[in-house]
C-alpha cells in the first residue's frame, strides 16, 4: 500500500501511528532536563541547566558558544552530560539514545551534504536508515521534498544546489521519517532574507500542519520571535529565561507618539513635549520618526485619560498625529540585564565551546 507523507502525518493524529497518538505530546513535557552541566577540561558548554520545553515550536537563543548544539547533542544521546540528566519525549537520554534517535528529526547546522548525489537519492538513504521499507522511503521521499518546495529539483545533483536548497534538503532529511519532534540547529544561516522568511515559513508549518514538535536554535533573535511559541534564553551555558513569546513580548504601557511639523511649529515634537510637560506628563524623547514627522515620543500611560490628553494636545496645537501606540517589547531586551555577566566569559572560552559544538 502506498505510503504519503501527510495522509501518514493525519493518522498519527488520530493515534494510529505505531510510535503512539499525537495527542500524547499535547499533554506532556516534550523536552526536560534538570541541573544539566556539560565541562570541557578549560571550559562549561553547559552549567546546570533546568528547563521544561512543552509542545509547538520553541526557540532556543543564545550567541555562538552559548551552549545551544552542545544540547542538542546530549538530548540525542549522542554527547554524554558531565551531571545531571534529562528526557525527550519521556525517554532518558542517558539510556534511550537509540529509542529517541527513532522518533527524533535533526537538521544540522553545517553542511553535511554529499555532492554527487541528488536530493531523492540522500533523502531516501536517510529514510531507509531510519528504518523505513524501499517502497515507503521512496514515496514519503517525494511527498517530503514536495513539502519543502524542491519536488522539481528532487533529481539534480546537490552540488549544483543553492545555499537554500541544501538548508531544505537537510530539513527533509529531518522530516522524512515522520518523527515526533524535529531539532533544527540554525537553519537559516547563510540564507538571504527571502530565503530566512521561506524557511521560517516552512518550520512553522511543521507544526501547524502535522503536529511535530520544534527546538529550532538561532542567534538571531527576531527570527525566533516571529516564529516560535515559546523561547528558552541560554549564554555561557546557563538559562537566563524561559518564556512564551506572548511573554517575551507583551504590550507594556509605554505609549508612543509621533507627530507631523507644521509652519505654526517647524518643531511638532519639542511642541508636543512642552505642551504635554506643561500638564505634569513626563516625555522622553525615543528614536527618529518617518520622514516628514517628527522624533518619537515616549511617556507612561495612565489610563485612557492618557491617550484623550495627547490627542487634545496635538489638535490644540494644530499638529497632525502620525502614529500613537503602545511599544512592545523585544526578546532582545532580555540580554540588556545581563551583558556585564556575559563579559565574563572570554573570548578563549566561547571559541573553545563553539570548538565542542557548543
Amino acid at each position: 500500500m502506498p505510503v504519503h507523507l501527510e495522509s501518514d502525518f493525519k493518522t498519527a493524529l488520530r493515534g494510529d501511528d505505531r510510535r503512539g497518538p499525537r495527542h500524547y505530546l499535547r499533554s506532556v513535557t516534550v523536552i526536560a532536563t534538570e541541573s544539566l552541566s556539560k565541562r570541557f577540561p578549560r571550559v562549561t558548554a553547559l552549567d546546570r541547566l533546568s528547563v521544561d520545553v512543552g509542545p509547538g515550536v520553541t526557540g532556543l537563543v543564545g550567541a555562538n558558544g552559548a551552549g545551544k548544539s552542545t544540547l542538542i547533542k546530549i538530548l540525542l544521546g549522542l554527547s554524554p552530560a558531565t551531571e545531571g540528566r534529562a528526557e525527550v519525549l519521556g525517554l532518558d537520554v542517558a539510556t534511550k539514545g537509540a529509542t529517541i534517535r527513532e522518533r527524533v528529526g535533526y537538521m544540522p547546522e553545517h553542511d553535511c551534504l554529499p555532492p554527487d548525489v541528488s536530493a531523492t537519492e540522500f533523502v531516501v538513504h536517510m529514510a531507509r536508515m531510519s528504518g523505513l521499507p524501499p517502497a515507503a522511503a521512496r514515496e514519503r521521499t517525494a511527498d517530503t521534498l514536495r513539502h519543502v518546495g524542491l519536488y522539481e529539483e528532487r533529481y539534480r545533483p546537490i552540488g549544483g544546489y543553492s545555499t537554500g536548497m541544501k538548508q531544505r534538503v537537510k530539513l527533509a532529511q529531518a522530516l522524512v521519517h515522520d518523527p515526533q519532534l524535529v531539532f533544527l540547529d540554525e537553519p537559516t544561516n547563510g540564507l538571504d532574507p527571502v530565503g530566512r522568511d521561506d524557511m521560517l515559513g516552512l518550520i512553522r508549518r511543521i507544526h501547524t500542519d502535522f503536529g511535530i514538535s520544534v527546538l529550532v536554535t538561532s542567534h538571531l533573535l527576531g527570527e525566533l520571535e516571529r516564529t516560535c511559541d515559546h523561547v528558552v534564553v541560554i549564554d555561557g551555558g546557563k538559562l537566563l529565561r524561559s518564556s512564551s513569546t506572548t511573554d517575551f513580548t507583551q504590550t507594556t504601557t509605554t505609549l508612543a507618539i509621533e507627530v507631523t511639523d507644521t509652519d505654526d511649529h517647524p518643531d511638532g515634537t519639542r511642541a508636543v513635549r512642552d505642551a504635554l510637560h506643561a500638564r505634569g506628563v513626563d516625555v522622553l524623547d525615543g528614536s527618529g520618526g518617518l520622514p516628514g514627522a517628527g522624533h518619537i515620543l515616549l511617556l507612561t500611560a495612565q489610563g485612557e485619560q492618557t491617550y484623550d490628553l495627547v490627542r487634545d494636545v496635538v489638535a490644540d496645537l494644530g499638529l497632525g498625529l502620525v502614529r500613537m501606540e503602545q511599544r512592545r517589547h523585544h526578546i532582545s531586551e532580555v540580554f540588556t540585564d545581563s551583558d556585564q555577566g556575559s563579559e565574563q566569559s572570554t573570548d578563549a572560552q566561547r571559541k573553545e565551546a563553539v570548538g565542542h559544538g557548543g
